[in-house]
């Protein structure tokens, strides 16, 4: 990964009080990260915000929904908060953010970055690696 997006991300955490960002693909992969926060760290933050949306998803129904009209959590902490968004298909980005952030703003600033990220933020599914095509025989 050479995080050629980060300074995307660095550029959305200069509101007050927001700490980290990544950006992630919907298998918990690190797609990109602030200037803030370390590889190793932003890795694992990824795979836990994948699991996050996973499980957001699966609960979408408990308020009359499905799980493809979600589009953003927010779990608060004893400290701050961490905002999850929806960031193109099979994208999503988090930041984190401390207890004093202002919460629309910051949600606000989210979408604006989704939107200016527009298709840089599409993870396409995997795909298998094409295979040659079968060399034909020389003519007889």
């Amino acid at each position: 990964m050479n995080n050629a997006l980060g300074w995307m991300l660095d550029d959305a955490l200069k509101m007050p009080e927001t700490r980290h960002a990544v950006l992630l693909s919907a298998d918990g992969l690190l797609m990109a990260h602030s200037a803030g926060i370390d590889r190793d760290d932003a890795e694992r933050h990824a795979a836990a915000m994948s699991a996050l949306q996973a499980l957001a998803r699966a609960t979408a129904e408990f308020c009359g929904q499905t799980g493809e009209q979600w589009q953003q959590t927010v779990s608060e902490f004893v400290g701050g908060y961490v905002f999850l968004a929806a960031a193109g298909p099979g994208a999503y980005l988090a930041v984190s953010a401390s207890e004093r952030v202002d919460m629309e703003a910051v949600s606000f600033r989210i979408q604006e970055l989704v939107q200016r990220l527009g298709k840089e933020l599409t993870s396409p599914p995997r795909q298998a690696e094409p295979t040659s095509p079968p060399r034909q025989g020389s003519p007889a």
